[in-house]
C-alpha cells in the first residue's frame, strides 16, 4: 500500500468516512473511492457499495481490467443506555464483536468503573450524551434502564439519527406507552418503526446474560441485514 493511500484511509477513519480501496489488478494502480464518487464508473462503484455492505472484499470488472475492491468502514460503536446487569454482559459481548461501547446513565452510582471496567462511561443525560456522540450509520443505540425519563430522551436522538439499530428493554404493553408518549414528543409514527422492541431475538432469554446475547444476537442480524423491524 502506497503511503499517501495509507494517509488517506487513516483520514477517513478519524473522520468515519466509509472508504473502498480499489486495486487494479494487473497494473497495480490504487485509488480510494467513497460513496457517491462521481468519477468512478459504474461497475466499480456497485462493487465499492456492495463491499462496504457487505463487511468483505469483492473484486470487480472495470474497462481496464479486474480490480481488487477492499472496504474500510468506520469502526462499529454501540452507545448503551442503562448501567444495569443486562449492560454488564452485552459490554462484554459487543466488544468481542468488534464494538466501540459507551455506557450512558445520569445515575452515577450505577457507572462506575469497579462495574464496567475498560468501557467508556458518560453520565449526562443520554439526549445530551448521544447528540456529542455523534450516531451514524456505523452506530447502534440500546436503551436498557426501564426509566422513561432516561429511556426515552434517548431514543428522540436516536431515532433521528441514522443509527443503523435502535432498541428498548421492555414488554409490548412497555412499548405501546413508549411509542404514545414519543409520538406527543413529535416523533414520526414511521421513526417509530425503527425501535427493535422488545429488544433481542426471541430466544426466550430470562436471565441477564440470556438478554444480552439476544440483543447481541439482533445487533449482528440487523448489520448484516436480516434483523426484524418492530411490531
Amino acid at each position: 500500500m502506497k503511503r499517501e493511500t495509507l494517509d488517506a484511509l487513516l483520514e477517513a477513519r478519524a473522520a468515519r468516512r466509509p472508504v473502498a480501496r480499489l486495486t487494479w489488478l494487473e497494473s497495480g494502480r490504487e485509488r480510494l473511492a467513497e460513496p457517491g464518487a462521481e468519477d468512478l464508473e459504474a461497475a466499480l462503484e456497485e462493487a465499492a457499495l456492495r463491499a462496504l455492505h457487505a463487511d468483505a472484499a469483492v473484486v470487480a470488472e472495470s474497462a481496464d481490467g479486474a480490480v481488487f475492491v477492499h472496504p474500510f468502514n468506520p469502526p462499529l460503536r454501540l452507545a448503551i443506555v442503562g448501567a444495569v446487569h443486562i449492560a454488564q454482559h452485552l459490554c462484554e459481548l459487543a466488544a468481542r464483536l468488534g464494538y466501540d461501547v459507551t455506557v450512558v446513565d445520569p445515575r452515577r452510582g450505577f457507572l462506575t468503573e469497579a462495574r464496567f471496567p475498560g468501557v467508556a462511561l458518560d453520565s449526562r443525560w443520554p439526549d445530551a450524551a448521544l447528540e456529542a456522540f455523534g450516531l451514524d450509520a456505523r452506530s447502534a443505540v440500546v436503551t436498557l434502564s426501564h426509566d422513561a425519563k432516561i429511556d426515552e430522551p434517548a431514543l428522540s436522538v436516536a431515532l433521528r439519527s441514522s443509527a443503523f439499530y435502535v432498541g428498548a428493554l421492555g414488554s409490548r404493553r412497555t412499548q405501546e406507552k413508549r411509542r404514545a408518549r414519543l409520538l406527543e414528543a413529535g416523533l414520526a409514527p414511521a421513526d417509530l418503526e425503527r425501535i427493535h422492541g422488545p429488544v433481542g431475538l426471541d430466544l426466550g432469554a430470562k436471565s441477564p446474560a440470556e438478554i444480552a446475547l439476544s440483543v447481541a444476537a439482533e445487533l449482528t442480524a440487523t448489520l448484516r441485514g436480516r434483523g426484524k423491524r418492530a411490531a
